[in-house]
């Protein structure tokens, strides 16, 4: 199976990368730097929170907290954009300044073991690797072309998932019995920080455009007048919240024994790690095709369909082959929505408006981000885990019934151009 999968990778990459300096020098960056990427993934999509439910036995408000760091960063990113362009750095320059952050209070962590900053702790920490996705998705604007960005950029996050399958699949076995020994894996974190910010400081790009202004809410103004932007940030505002509640419950399904499970680490880490990463692995090619050629909504809608799928067939079985379908099938959509959720804008706003678009998503996103959590817990203080499933399954469902009428639009959508220029060696 392993050699299979070697051997599929391969045949993804024998394909040519155009000649553009700017765009081999990104993508020969971006390939190294998803190596980190996965492995941080890691610490946001399980560890951290594995660490606060069975070392910290961390309560209600903890594991909300530390569940919605990332979303906190993405919440920030408008500021983040603002201040970059205001300093006028480039792009890469202030996702640097985020990486090093990172670092820095994954250290502080890790020699501090105690609750209260783990907790701030990791919210920053999984916070400054969200809030530079603003910047990232100007740089693949600028550098990657038009025409073939979903492949290039599903390129890396192949290798990305790669990193994330194979580290999960390690430390979940190094971790089953040694939970004590966690300040470990926060210093490897921390030096995968520290990796994304030496190739972040090389990468081509250019200061940000602030001749809109550099206020953190002049990007709002779009959402009035892009009828097509707005309608498209509430639909995916539905199946975002619903997709982000049950996110961090998968965790919380399989280590409380409240839910009859209370797995193992490994086996946490095979089910939300490993097996959901692998099918990511195989389905991203595809996926980042799909997004060069197929109508957009379209796509939103089936990929909507198979989150769907994945809730309530994860949740709604406490079997191993029902752990096993849910794993795959969540895998399998959540490939699409790297791309998807990554490069969306950039069919949508202006090439320079990149970032300011992008931006007003991902505040969206992290708004939902922190917010979906909190409602997750404390809703299943009140209603059962399955319940739960079948109602944020009906959520995506509404969301995909509204996006129908918008696919006439999605082959019209104001594609961006990239910017791509050469650059001196």
């Amino acid at each position: 199976m392993l050699k299979r999968l070697v051997s599929y990778a391969r045949r993804v990459y024998d394909s040519n990368i155009p000649e553009s300096i700017n765009t081999k020098l990104t993508f020969r960056y971006e390939k190294w730097r998803a190596v980190s990427a996965g492995i941080l993934e890691t610490a946001g999509a399980t560890f951290l929170l594995l660490i606060a439910v069975k070392w910290f036995q961390a309560g209600t408000l903890a594991k909300a907290l530390i569940a919605s760091g990332g979303s906190f960063g993405l919440i920030i990113s408008p500021l983040v954009v603002s201040y970059v362009g205001r300093k006028q750095w480039t792009a890469s320059c202030g996702a640097a300044h985020l990486a090093a952050m990172g670092a820095s209070v994954l250290i502080v962590m890790a020699f501090f073991p105690f609750l209260p900053i783990f907790v701030v702790g990791g919210l920053i920490g999984m916070a400054a690797t969200a809030a530079a996705v603003p910047l990232m998705t100007q740089i693949y604007q600028e550098n990657y072309p038009e025409k073939i960005r979903g492949r290039l950029f599903s390129k890396t996050v192949m290798i990305r998932i790669g990193a994330a399958a194979i580290f999960s699949e390690i430390i979940g076995r190094l971790f089953t019995n040694r939970l004590d020994q966690f300040r470990w894996l926060l210093l490897f974190f921390a030096l995968a920080f520290v990796f994304s910010w030496q190739l972040l400081k090389k990468c081509p790009s250019r200061p940000l455009d602030i001749s809109g202004g550099s206020h953190p809410f002049k990007s709002w103004h779009y959402v009035w007048e892009d009828r097509l932007f707005r309608y498209t940030l509430i639909c995916w505002m539905l199946m975002g919240f619903a997709n982000l509640m049950m996110y961090p419950l998968r965790v919380e399904y399989l280590a409380n024994p409240k839910y009859g499970l209370a797995l193992k680490v490994s086996l946490i880490a095979l089910y939300t790690g490993v097996i959901p990463n692998l099918a990511r692995l195989v389905m991203s090619p595809i996926w980042g095709w799909l997004f060069d050629h197929l109508n957009f909504f379209l796509l939103r809608v089936i990929l909507n369909l198979g989150f769907a799928l994945g809730i309530l067939t994860f949740f709604l079985s406490a079997d191993t082959w029902g752990l096993v379908i849910g794993a795959i099938v969540f895998g399998v959509s959540n490939a699409g929505g790297d791309v998807a959720w990554s490069l969306w804008v950039t069919k949508f706003a202006p090439p320079e408006r990149v970032a300011d678009y992008m931006a007003i998503h991902t505040f969206l996103t992290g708004l939902r981000g922190v917010v979906a959590p909190f409602v997750a817990f404390h809703l299943l203080e009140i209603i059962s885990l399955s319940a739960l499933g079948w109602i944020s399954a009906g959520l995506i469902f509404l969301a995909s019934v509204l996006l129908l009428p918008e696919i006439r639009f999605g082959s019209s959508a104001r594609p961006g151009s990239a910017l791509v220029e050469e650059v001196s060696e």
